[in-house]
């Protein structure tokens, strides 16, 4: 809870997996945030999101200053001001808790992004994957339910892998195929998920090619951090996290709503 009295600025990223409000107060202290499936209603959960963050920092709608939104659905908020693009929001975001030189992967429930930003947070470069669900969150989604495992329990299964079973295929439908055959082949659940994750980071680094520091953001971060793990064993390169990589897009999108406060 907070004790905030001050003004709050509050940042939407609707994902078309999950929407994210992150609330900053005047010094950008991250003071509350709520992540919600997105589902159908992307108006509703996104309020039913700020609803959720107000309460945890302990203030009221009154004592919003100013909210952007940004994200697949960032035009369905309705109580937003105005709107910004995920990629300038991701790299406002990861460039305030990392002020350095960086490429920035975001794995997303739908789509990938990698972002190069320079030493000063101007963007250099950046390449978005739409239109293939290898590589993302829905992937992995789509594999658990072939495997008949929980999503959240994929994490812990590739860390205990001991001899890892690599696909040959990265798309979606293809891999199922190729997972079933795995399982009857009789291969172990745990290398086979390795596998999946391998799969997942060379579809991702694929995309483009990494500076010496890393950021790794998004929701399939938050929930699987041993793909950070692999990416730094593959790449050595070195890897930073922000606190809560799910949250980086909403809380460069309240950082836009500081620099644009209105009476």
């Amino acid at each position: 809870m907070s004790n905030n009295t001050g003004p709050i600025f509050v940042g939407v990223d609707v994902g078309a997996s999950r929407t994210k409000v992150a609330i900053l107060d005047a010094d950008k202290n991250l003071i509350s945030h709520a992540v919600r499936k997105s589902g159908t209603d992307f108006t509703e959960t996104a309020e039913i999101c700020l609803e959720s963050s107000l309460k945890m920092a302990g203030v009221s709608k009154e004592d919003i200053a100013n909210c952007i939104s940004t994200g697949y659905g960032r035009k369905n908020v309705s109580f937003s001001r105005d709107t910004k693009t995920e990629i300038g929001c991701h790299a406002k975001g990861c460039y305030h808790y990392f002020p350095i030189s960086m490429t920035i992967i975001d794995i997303g429930g739908q789509d990938n992004k990698v972002i190069k930003l320079d030493d000063r947070g101007r963007r250099v470069s950046f390449k978005m994957n739409r239109k293939c669900a290898a590589g993302t969150g829905a992937f992995l989604e789509e594999m658990s339910a072939r495997l008949d495992i929980p999503l959240e329990e994929m994490d812990s299964l590739a860390r205990v892998s001991e001899n890892i079973v690599e696909l040959g295929s990265y798309c979606t439908v293809f891999s199922g195929t190729e997972v079933l055959e795995k399982i009857r082949q009789g291969k172990k659940v745990p290398d086979i998920v390795k596998g999946l994750f391998l799969s997942v980071i060379k579809r991702v680094l694929e995309m483009d090619s990494l500076t010496e520091r890393v950021v790794m953001t998004g929701g399939v971060v938050a929930h699987n951090p041993y793909l950070v793990n692999m990416v730094k064993e593959i790449t050595e390169s070195e890897i930073l996290v922000p606190e809560y990589p799910q949250l980086t897009g909403a809380v460069g999108a309240a950082l836009y709503a500081m620099e644009v406060e209105r009476p």
